[in-house]
């Protein structure tokens, strides 16, 4: 079979399912079928396609009870539209371990090591398994490729990756690993080749992280052993003094599990709001006089800033903040909160281009450009595959 046959890639999450269907076309990869199946395990779930246009062909309300079941309905109606049978198949999965850091073709011994290092993310690498095996089921003999968001970060220093922790305990793989790896590779394969020395890049949705770019190559990043660390996301609560979590086991009677799904599911905007992590409501809600969504609001805006300004310093400069992901692409309230933090680094915001959406939000004179771009992990997983692929 040619290995310039359709790719199909598999993004999931912890409730969604992204997948797209790409063949290559003058070198690149090019969209043949794009979509996603949302709100997977709740009592109403959807699945919308699209086309290589960008239009929608396929929409439906349906529920999914598992990523499993997700992925059988979406290779369903990918072949009702017309969807080539694939050649190779990539996965994204959050976290590989410590043996794990380049993305590579799937073999048993891949499988193995995946299995092994479930303790390393126990919430994203044993559903990651069990929709790579409904692939296989659904797909056999078709080659898998697995690419892992701490990829890119494998080329941090030693002195960002390492925790001040003994080294019996850092022989076990506690370090900092850095993820949304394959959001950051594809905004600088977006301002390839010319990626400007000194780059921060903020990637703001329900999981948020920021990465200091040293010639589009990663130094240094604020999620760490897992995605819980760094700045606070919709649900997590970014990095925290551990002490917090002594103290709530030694007199609150938390156990690791209670821990797990506070730090996880129940903090972040969430925990601060008192009820939900969407921004589009919380910008509502502060604007309206909510004390607890603005200050909801304040500390995610306030913690992105100091991120950004920590890694100027480690950067000796900076020449280009990017926003990408859900928020960073469409907030300009939060846009607005981390740029007006920010004037000493040479940022000038031009007020009208920020809440038009423009991609570049700063003045014309502004020394340091601010520009929105979005990013596309399935885009960046059909090239890996190909690359793969083709040894």
């Amino acid at each position: 079979m040619s290995d310039s046959g359709a790719v199909l890639v598999i993004n999931s999450g912890s409730s969604s399912l992204k997948f797209g269907l790409y063949v290559e076309q003058g070198g690149q990869e090019a969209v043949r079928f794009k979509g996603s199946a949302t709100h997977i395990g709740a009592e109403q779930g959807r699945l919308v396609v699209k086309d290589g246009a960008g239009e929608q062909v396929r929409a439906v309300d349906v529920r999914h009870p598992s990523q499993e079941e997700a992925f059988r309905e979406a290779v369903r109606h990918l072949e009702e539209l017309g969807g080539e049978r694939p050649r190779a198949i990539g996965h994204r999965v959050v976290h590989g371990g410590p043996r794990l850091r380049e993305h590579q073709a799937l073999t048993p011994e891949v499988m193995k090591a995946l299995e092994e290092a479930t303790h390393f993310a126990p919430l994203h690498i044993p559903p990651a398994l069990r929709l790579i095996r409904a692939t296989e089921r659904q797909y056999p003999g078709v080659p898998q490729f697995v690419c892992f968001d701490t990829a890119f970060h494998a080329t941090m220093p030693e002195v960002a990756s390492t925790f001040p922790l003994p080294r019996s305990v850092r022989d076990q793989g506690v370090q900092r690993y850095g993820f949304h790896g394959l959001s950051y590779e594809s905004i600088v394969a977006r301002l390839a080749p010319q990626v400007p020395a000194r780059t921060v890049v903020a990637h703001l949705g329900n999981g948020a992280s920021l990465v200091a770019l040293e010639r589009g190559r990663s130094v240094d990043t604020s999620m760490g052993f897992t995605p819980t660390g760094g700045i606070p996301s919709g649900t997590r609560t970014g990095d925290l003094d551990p002490g917090v979590l002594l103290f709530l086991m030694r007199t609150g009677g938390m156990d690791a599990d209670a821990l797990e799904t506070l730090v996880n599911h129940d903090a972040g905007l969430r925990g601060l709001s008192e009820g939900t992590s969407d921004m589009q409501a919380l910008t509502r809600d502060a604007a309206a006089g909510n004390a607890a969504a603005e200050l909801a609001v304040g500390v995610f805006t306030r913690s992105i800033a100091k991120t950004v300004g920590a890694y100027s310093t480690v950067l000796g400069g900076l020449d280009l903040l990017v926003f990408t992901g859900g928020i960073g692409e469409n907030s300009a309230r939060v846009r607005e909160g981390v740029c007006a933090k920010l004037g000493h680094l040479g940022i000038q915001l031009d007020s009208r281009r920020n809440e038009t959406g423009a991609e570049v939000l700063t003045a014309d004179a502004s020394p340091c450009p601010v520009r929105v771009l979005p990013s596309d992990e399935e885009v960046q997983l059909a090239r890996h595959t190909r690359r793969l692929l083709r040894g």
